[in-house]
């Protein structure tokens, strides 16, 4: 049941809050008339703002992994087909003309959909519109803000896409690497004519995570800065209030926890409460990047005491935000009196056949593309138990990443040292099925478009990040039932937070706290030398300092190739036409408990 907040003129308090520099762009406050006295004529009109967030790619309700329509234990639909559907009914009910569409973030990353006109026929050669941009265009979007995930595939990507959007796209705390200047439009406002009705003026302003500055780091060093999300806010909210906005709405790829998943080098990530408590002026934030669920939230705005509206829509198109505002007009200038959300389900409507016949070409080619045999696997291979047992789909993994480092220190100083390979569990759904292996397969097992490192470390630094790695057990004393659905994934750590490594071998004692589980760790049959030197194969985003393991993102860099770890993964199977575990697997780790293996 959504919950309506209401309150008094914002406008005094906002003078008083902002002072001197910031109320000579606000228009006077409309008095309340004292006692009996006859106040100013007052009318009302209501707004509805949309909102969606990380996207990723899906447009239609179709799932390239699993080559069938998306579907999940919820029974949840995705993609923009489906959220089209949505956006009519609220048009029509509330009538197009009172109502405005954004996004959150996180468009162009995330699925084969997205990944084919990047790098199989990318956009920026073939001059095709991106598929996500002519689906938005073709929904009347008014504005989008970037999300970390936007700089994934570079900056001339990015660009290209921005280019072919009918809307601006925003990013007000993203700068110019030299000059400083604001890299992408920082707002726009948008004006809403009622019938009858002085036009209501809405300020949308958008704002991403810090975290790009190190997850894509080869992408945007030397092009790109990023400030806070707060401070940014700090800045324009004021100027959008003197520019004419009567509505002041946020949209940010940023989370609400107030926490960060990288050290403290960078503004926090997840800024959204601090954004909506510490920045005066601000009506409501559409919320993204966590993916959760957040139909209503208020925030009390410290220095006012008004609440701000806080939304967040479910990831890859699953729900659509609808934010409702009152406002009354006083003297000629509006001033928000009230404001609700909710969210709406994808599942509940049919999807938008004109969205889906614009995209209905791309989204064949990419099916048939992924659905081509590329080689072939002497025996199935389940990713479903590898984050709590050695399995030789991520020891696959492991060795491509390994052997790529190795070729790649060929020749070098650095050729004779071990190398080592860590892969996190990202898919628990990845299969690599007896017989026939596609393109399809290999995307399933990699679902992130990281590119290969390789760096050096210590044994006692492996030792360390091996204990990191750990903590995303649930401890577990001897003897006590062991459900595998509930040991892993401790203090909320992701699948793709846990590392596990070939080339050493250890044990992980679970009845042992955080910090102190990493059992008989040993190289070539020997304890670990914690002074010997090695090679250790990851991916950029570990590298830079995603998920805040110690020591990697500081650690010299041996090897840093452009190429995908996915396209390594397929250029691998294409170069040797079979897979076969009895090539690659090793169990080099298991779980115990008191030395006692916790599975058989």
């Amino acid at each position: 049941m959504s919950r309506t907040f209401t309150r008094g003129h914002r406008r005094i308090a906002a003078a008083v809050a902002l002072g001197c520099v910031a109320a000579v762009g606000l228009a006077p406050a409309a008095s309340a008339a004292p006692g009996g006295a006859k106040g100013p004529k007052e009318s009302t009109a209501t707004i509805t703002v949309m909102g969606t967030s990380d996207l990723h790619g899906y447009i239609e309700n179709w799932d390239y992994f699993t080559n069938a329509e998306y579907d999940d234990a919820a029974h949840n639909d995705v993609g923009l087909a489906k959220v089209s559907g949505l956006i009519n009914q609220v048009r029509a009910d509330r009538g197009e003309e009172s109502t405005l569409l954004i996004d959150a973030g996180d468009t162009i990353q995330g699925t084969s959909l997205t990944d084919y006109f990047a790098n199989v026929e990318p956009v920026t050669e073939t001059g095709e519109i991106h598929p996500m941009a002519a689906a938005m265009n073709a929904m009347d979007y008014d504005a989008a803000a970037l999300g970390n995930h936007e700089f994934n595939y570079g900056l001339p990507l990015l660009r290209t896409y921005e280019e072919q959007l009918d809307f601006p796209l925003l990013g007000a705390n993203v700068q110019d690497w030299d000059t400083g200047a604001a890299a992408f439009t920082p707002y726009v406002i948008k004006t809403v004519k009622l019938k009858g009705q002085k036009p209501i003026r809405v300020g949308i302003l958008g704002l991403t995570n810090p975290g790009a500055a190190i997850w894509d780091k080869n992408n945007v060093q030397g092009e790109l800065r990023f400030s806070g999300i707060v401070e940014q806010a700090q800045k324009y909210v004021p100027e959008m209030k003197a520019a004419g906005a009567d509505v002041v709405v946020v949209s940010s790829h940023s989370g609400t926890s107030g926490t960060s998943s990288y050290g403290g080098d960078l503004p926090v990530e997840n800024a959204s409460t601090q954004l909506a408590e510490q920045v005066p002026g601000i009506d409501a934030v559409l919320v993204g990047h966590a993916h959760q669920e957040i139909p209503e939230r208020f925030v009390t705005n410290k220095q006012t005491g008004e609440q701000v509206l806080l939304t967040e829509p479910k990831n890859w198109g699953m729900r659509l935000s609808v934010m409702d505002f009152e406002l009354t007009k006083t003297r000629g200038q509006w001033d928000v009196t009230s404001a609700n959300s909710e969210l709406l389900n994808a599942n509940t409507v049919p999807a938008d056949p004109a969205v889906s016949a614009i995209v209905a070409d791309q989204h064949q080619r990419v099916i048939d593309y992924v659905n081509t045999p590329i080689g072939t696997a002497t025996e199935t291979m389940s990713a479903a138990d590898a984050r709590f047992r050695d399995t030789a789909v991520m020891d696959f993994v492991n060795t491509v990443q390994a052997e790529a480092v190795g070729k790649a220190l060929d020749g070098t100083p650095n050729a004779d040292l071990p190398v080592l390979s860590i892969v996190a569990p990202f898919n628990r759904a990845a299969v690599i099925p007896e017989g026939p292996v596609t393109i399809r397969d290999m995307a399933g097992l990699y679902v992130f478009p990281n590119t290969l490192f390789g760096v050096e470390l210590t044994g006692a630094q492996v030792k360390d990040y091996l204990e990191y790695s750990a903590k995303y057990f649930n401890q577990t004393a001897p003897g006590a039932a062991v459900d595998p659905a509930t040991l892993t994934n401790a203090a909320g750590t992701p699948d793709y937070n846990y590392d596990m490594m070939s080339g050493v071998s250890y044990d992980i004692d679970i009845s042992k706290p955080a910090g102190q589980r990493i059992v008989d760790l040993s190289y070539n049959g020997a304890p670990i030398d914690p002074a010997q030197r090695f090679a250790v194969a990851t991916n950029n985003y570990r590298q830079s300092g995603g998920g805040n393991f110690p020591h990697i993102a500081t650690a010299p860099v041996l090897v840093n190739q452009t190429t995908e770890i996915r396209q390594l993964l397929i250029d691998y199977l294409i170069a040797e036409g079979t897979i076969d575990p009895a090539a690659f697997f090793e169990e080099n780790w298991k779980l115990t408990r008191n030395g006692e293996p916790v599975f058989d």
